[in-house]
């Protein structure tokens, strides 16, 4: 399978461009294999109904995987390489729950081929559950 990549010079400052996925069940158990993070507050109806919550909530960093799937499929494409990543998770994420992750390049480094975006997830209510910026290299 042959891959192309994009080009640098045709991302611009306020381009914009959007990814949703919605997060079910098998989404939530891979996550917790792949990563060993089998927090029951994530795994346990039983203990997630005694939690804030009331019920089983997705991992947040699943929230910063539909971003990486942005970046890398839509925003910038084949060539694009995370470097640094801000986040703050405002919300829960619901098993269930459509997200929309929404990125702007909000700045353009020639010299070093690096693109800062601002970067939000929204859920299907229009909800805010995760915000923040990142810096990405582009071959």
């Amino acid at each position: 399978m042959a891959f192309e990549k994009t080009n640098f010079d045709i991302f611009q400052i306020g381009y914009k461009d959007s990814f949703t996925k919605q997060i079910n069940e098998e989404d939530v158990q891979k996550f917790s294999e792949l990563t060993g993070d089998v927090n029951p507050v994530h795994m346990n109806e039983e203990y997630a109904g005694t939690t804030r919550f009331k019920k089983r909530i997705a991992h947040g960093v699943i929230s910063a995987g539909i971003i990486s799937a942005l970046v890398g499929n839509k925003l910038m494409g084949v060539g694009s390489i995370y470097v640094s990543q801000e986040l703050k998770f405002l919300a829960p994420v619901f098993i269930g729950d459509t997200l929309t992750a929404s990125g702007e390049i909000v700045e353009k480094n020639e010299e070093k081929r690096r693109i800062k975006v601002k970067m939000e997830v929204h859920n299907q209510d229009g909800k805010l559950v995760t915000e923040g910026y990142g810096i990405v290299m582009h071959e």
